[in-house]
């Protein structure tokens, strides 16, 4: 049955072109990796441009982020624990992405979408925390526009076998995950130093 929704978002997604991959990344009924990499096979066919693909890509994760974002601001932590399920968000991820972003502020926005899973969890505390809009989508963009790279990219490499992306796109996560933890870590040293000089004066 996973297949075959699957297979209809895709079918879905390649009658609309750069349209579908928004739609198919705002709605997420599939991982954004799949969808992306399925962008880049349509790049590698010429049903679309690298470009296109890399913005409308972008921007459907973007709002698919404001979503989540306005589920926490306007829903809350009762929303998020009776259907976060549905959203493939577990308790235990937005726990930990609300302790991030009320201990170390909204740059956590940017650093944390680099980390899988966790990238997504971050925009419920932020809107909790009603983080202002324009600063949350500029934060957003900056740390999405590398992921819907990689993915696109990947996915025109592979051509018509763009579905081998996860094992692929492995050694290529390594190093982003290691870059996403080594950011949180240099922002988290930045906040404290910050803070304690804040004291000290």
């Amino acid at each position: 049955m996973l297949k075959e929704l699957i297979h209809s978002a895709l079918v879905f997604i390649e009658g609309l072109g750069v349209w579908g991959i928004l739609l198919g990344l705002m709605l997420e009924v599939i991982p954004s990796e799949l969808v992306l990499s399925f962008g880049g096979y349509l790049v590698s066919q010429g049903r679309v441009s690298f470009f296109w693909a890399i913005v409308f890509g972008t921007i459907g994760c973007v709002l698919q982020q404001v979503i989540l974002y306005w589920i926490g601001r306007y829903g809350g932590r009762p929303f998020v624990e009776k259907y976060g399920k549905y959203l493939l968000l577990k308790p235990h991820f937005i726990d930990m992405a609300e302790k991030w972003f009320n201990k170390y502020g909204a740059g956590m926005v940017f650093t944390a979408r680099f980390i899988p899973v966790v990238r997504q969890a971050i925009s419920i505390p932020a809107g909790m925390a009603r983080m202002p809009m324009l600063q949350f989508l500029l934060y957003t963009m900056l740390g999405t526009i590398p992921w819907a790279i990689l993915f696109v990219y990947l996915g025109r490499t592979l051509g018509s076998n763009w579905e081998q992306i996860n094992e692929i796109a492995a050694p290529y996560m390594r190093p982003l995950i290691i870059s996403g933890i080594i950011l949180i870590l240099l922002y988290i040293i930045f906040k404290v130093l910050t803070r304690n000089r804040k004291r000290s004066v």
